[in-house]
């Protein structure tokens, strides 16, 4: 080929190529993802019955109005209440307890309650893999599609462990996190834990009140302080323990499994324990199944507060929490969390408040209040790292620490309260529109600072944040009015949380911010391949020259280098 026509084809190549390229970039529309047209969630649980928000009265136990958009159920605090010993077969029959879940007998003191109670918990496992299908069972989701395994302590339930035959739903008894026992100072409170797991558990009361030894069960044969290396041996599948104590001091405390702390506790095996001052006729709500609101408050409580809730904070690890996930034989479940699981090399994935991560957490977690009223809220951090609750548009005063009531004088009224590692704080929040307490009604925001604490496996809005909203700005199912926010409905679909919804899509007519669509013209990476195709095509050609022009250069060569020693043979002879 002729070295002119090589040298066109460069020039050409040269100038036409940026040209093509720069004529066929040309970005795509942008396209909008319809949130309904995937799997778009209701916004309440739709299971729920309306009928459950409204104030009543069920076996004679007064039960306060919820403005959640997932209420508790009515019935089940009623037996909580008055003991399942203590109710009618129909009443019962609405909670899915066992007729000895919660047994409450001999008023000792003679103040109108009862002094003896006794409650029975189970183990039980949530989103654990089965051998019969392809996927996990009983389902819970913390999150919309969200479904990390998990075992709790549950009270003892009755049936089965989906709500029905045809559903693979755990039962509403069974969910994160265990649920919150509350008795009153001087009762006689047995725990019976009956072992319906595959591993070995024990509780430890972490800051109750109660004797190392219990020598009243099993001859003395174990502790009751729940430690293995300590206090007694594991309690194996199938067994049954009782622990027993008899509070001398008020205040909110923790209970857990101390088997391998490290990831039963992380696994959700923990709870809080209140101990209530003691009252006269003070008929308490043992079990909130689930936490958040109380609705109904201990005596002593409404000698002082208007409303109460339970906030139970918690973490979890993605890594761990599927292991239970990938087996179905406990050995290897054994393996790879006692053994191959490294918790230092561990990262928090989701983060929990009362069991649910946002959205899900406005269905429950609502701090539903008016203005000038006092609400004592107890906090409680089961996760393993250090967390940092702020309230937007309050600040509260914590009064206890650990159970503890501190000093009036000293009490420390802050908007970022710290919590470490199963640390409990009781705050009074007052919502006395004065600019310190309150600074008005809304719908005000409370999330853990750490930026963390507000995703959900990465992805924001989630984790455990939720609001204190005013009760004008909750509309008539008892979600946050969205006339000056976005509309939440967007959150309550799994597509969001696996990413596939443009999170800025809606905030313009344009969707500047959307998915762009199919682009029109030529993309990066076409044109990248063609740029390397066009410089792979030259770099050939150059070397194809060098290649075909070596002899004429080899010829020019030898000519220089025999004009040179003609040269120098001149210059020796002259």
């Amino acid at each position: 080929m002729p070295i002119r026509y090589l040298m066109a084809i460069l020039a050409v190549c040269s100038i036409a190529f940026p040209v093509f390229a720069q004529a066929q970039l040309k970005l795509p529309e942008t396209v909008k993802v319809n949130p309904a047209a995937l799997n778009a969630e209701p916004i309440c649980d739709p299971k729920i019955s309306p009928s459950w928000r409204k104030a009543q009265v069920i076996e004679g136990v007064q039960i306060e109005a919820s403005e959640s958009c997932s209420p508790d159920n009515p019935y089940l605090i009623a037996a909580a209440v008055k003991g399942t010993n203590n109710i009618s077969m129909a009443t019962l029959m609405e909670t899915g307890l066992s007729p000895d879940t919660i047994i409450k007998t001999d008023d000792i003191d003679g103040d109108g309650d009862p002094d003896r109670i006794t409650i029975k918990l189970e183990v039980i496992e949530l989103n654990g893999r089965t051998p019969d299908f392809e996927g996990v069972i009983p389902t819970y989701d913390i999150a919309p599609g969200i479904q990390p395994g998990a075992w709790v302590f549950a009270p003892k339930t009755s049936g089965m462990s989906t709500e029905n035959f045809e559903s693979i739903r755990a039962n509403s008894l069974l969910r994160l996190p265990s649920p919150v026992i509350r008795v009153e100072v001087g009762d006689i409170v047995q725990i019976v834990l009956e072992n319906t797991h595959y591993f070995p558990h024990t509780i430890h009361l972490h800051g109750v009140d109660h004797p190392f030894s219990h020598h009243e069960y099993n001859g003395g044969k174990y502790g009751n302080d729940g430690v293995p290396q300590t206090s007694e041996i594991n309690l194996m599948p199938g067994e049954r323990r009782v622990y027993e104590f008899q509070p001398r001091q008020a205040g909110t405390m923790f209970y857990h499994c101390h088997v391998q702390t490290h990831t039963h506790l992380a696994m959700g095996l923990g709870g809080m324990i209140i101990v209530e001052e003691n009252r006269p006729n003070n008929w308490l709500q043992t079990l909130n199944v689930g936490a958040g609101h109380v609705r109904h408050p201990s005596v002593a409580v409404k000698e002082h507060f208007d409303q109460e809730y339970d906030l139970h904070y918690h973490a979890m690890d993605k890594e761990l929490t599927s292991i239970i996930q990938k087996y179905n034989d406990p050995r290897l479940i054994a393996r790879d969390m006692n053994r191959r699981y490294d918790l230092t090399d561990s990262t928090e994935d989701y983060y929990l408040l009362n069991g649910l991560s946002f959205p899900y957490t406005l269905r429950e977690s609502i701090i539903a209040v008016e203005q000038d009223q006092k609400i004592k809220l107890r906090m409680l951090n089961s996760g393993g790292e250090f967390i940092a609750i702020h309230t937007h548009g309050h600040k509260a005063t914590i009064t206890h620490y650990d159970g503890i009531e501190q000093n009036p004088v000293a009490q420390i009224t802050r908007d970022v309260f710290d919590m470490a590692p199963a640390q409990r704080l009781d705050l009074l929040l007052n919502t006395t529109d004065d600019g310190l307490h309150s600074y008005g009604p809304g719908a005000w925001l409370f999330h853990d600072h750490r930026e963390k604490g507000i995703t959900t496996d990465g992805m924001s809005e989630g984790g455990s944040m939720s609001m204190i909203a005013y009760k004008p700005y909750l509309d008539e199912i008892g979600l946050p009015k969205v006339a000056h926010g976005i509309d939440l409905s967007v959150y309550f679909n799994k597509e969001y949380y696996e990413r596939r919804i443009p999170i800025w899509q809606d905030l313009d007519e344009e969707g500047s911010l959307g998915a762009p669509g199919v682009r029109t013209g030529m993309d990066s990476e076409t044109q990248t391949t063609l740029l390397n195709l066009m410089s792979g095509f030259l770099f050939g050609i150059l070397i194809y020259l060098i290649i075909a022009k070596r002899q004429h250069a080899k010829a020019a060569m030898t000519s220089i280098i025999s004009k040179l020693k003609g040269s120098k043979g001149s210059k020796a002879n002259d």
